[in-house]
């Protein structure tokens, strides 16, 4: 069975989470204590990964680390489908790639915020809201042109890709760190989209379903 190395309130290893329960994989979560005790660098979990960050995961001995390339792993080995990760189809997987690199943005900038103003965390805050606004604004007219063409996700297929589940954390919870969703309702559309997904689960304490 696999295990994943879990913090509650990361919206990384919330990713994972999001995946193993669409697919329907079973798992076992264990507890990391992010913050305030800071587990993720004690020379314990750096025995699992030397870098020191979550999420990982162990999947009967095999270990792999970072959120977006444990995604592709989980999508690989467990969707049957091959919808989520589009190995078949390589312009779809193309694009599936670029959006996960937008998303590392919406980590170094609207994730970040929220570590800022919910954890205390010491960044230019200022910058980090004005950088989400940049691209929440170019998310939002790519949603809405993809949606006049009958294509509602991030990446131009018919179904979601874990392109959408690697952005929607950051885009869901930014709120909390201080940028709102109220102008851009193509984006807002697309996350209600997201949570209507068979198999979405709730980030537990953070919002409603």
């Amino acid at each position: 069975m696999i295990t994943l190395y879990d913090y509650e309130l990361s919206v990384n290893c919330y990713k994972q989470r999001l995946l193993l329960g669409i697919l329907g994989v079973p798992y076992r979560r264990q507890p990391i204590d992010f913050f305030p005790g800071r587990q993720h660098h004690s020379e314990a979990f750096r025995q699992i990964n030397p870098f020191g960050h979550i999420p990982v995961i162990d999947d009967d001995g095999y270990i792999l680390a970072d959120a977006h390339a444990i995604l592709v792993y989980l999508a690989t080995r467990y969707d049957p489908s091959g919808q989520w990760y589009p190995v078949a189809d390589p312009h779809l997987l193309g694009e599936v790639a670029s959006w996960m690199l937008v998303a590392e943005g919406t980590t170094s900038t609207a994730s970040a915020a929220r570590l800022h103003d919910t954890l205390g965390y010491e960044f230019d805050i200022d910058a980090l809201r004005a950088g989400a606004h940049r691209l929440f604004r170019r998310l939002d007219d790519h949603v809405w042109f993809h949606e006049r063409q009958g294509r509602p996700w991030m990446a131009s297929a018919a179904h979601p890709t874990i392109a959408d589940l690697a952005l929607f954390p950051d885009v869901m919870l930014s709120d909390q760190g201080g940028i709102s969703l109220l102008d851009y309702p193509a984006l807002r559309r697309w996350t209600d989209r997201v949570k209507r997904i068979p198999g979405f689960t709730v980030m537990a304490g953070i919002y409603p379903a």
